[in-house]
């Protein structure tokens, strides 16, 4: 059994055991959170409509960051060149249950 679950502004596809990054989320490590599920799917049954009360359940494994990407800006002939670095944040989550 799996789920797609949001997490932020992305979809995850889930299973109990599964260790995904989400977007930063405050919240201190150990602790337990709920993703709101879009659909499920178990064997040839899918369920896409009425998960109202249906919830993920993930706990909080650490904070990560991803990887470095930088932002290079040029204009010919002006001499303007500006370099820019930036690494997103992320919290690594492990799914411990699926209710639905």
């Amino acid at each position: 059994m799996y789920a797609i679950v949001r997490a932020g502004a992305k979809q995850e596809k889930v299973a109990v055991g599964d260790v995904i990054e989400i977007d930063k989320v405050s919240a201190p490590v150990g602790d337990t959170l709920t993703l709101p599920v879009l659909m499920t799917v178990d064997g040839d049954n899918i369920t896409t409509t009425g998960l109202d009360k249906a919830a993920v359940t993930v706990e909080v494994l650490a904070a990560t960051k991803g990887p470095k990407i930088v932002i290079q800006k040029y204009k010919n002939k002006t001499g303007y060149k500006k370099r820019q670095g930036h690494r997103q944040k992320y919290t690594q989550v492990k799914v411990t249950d699926i209710k639905l």
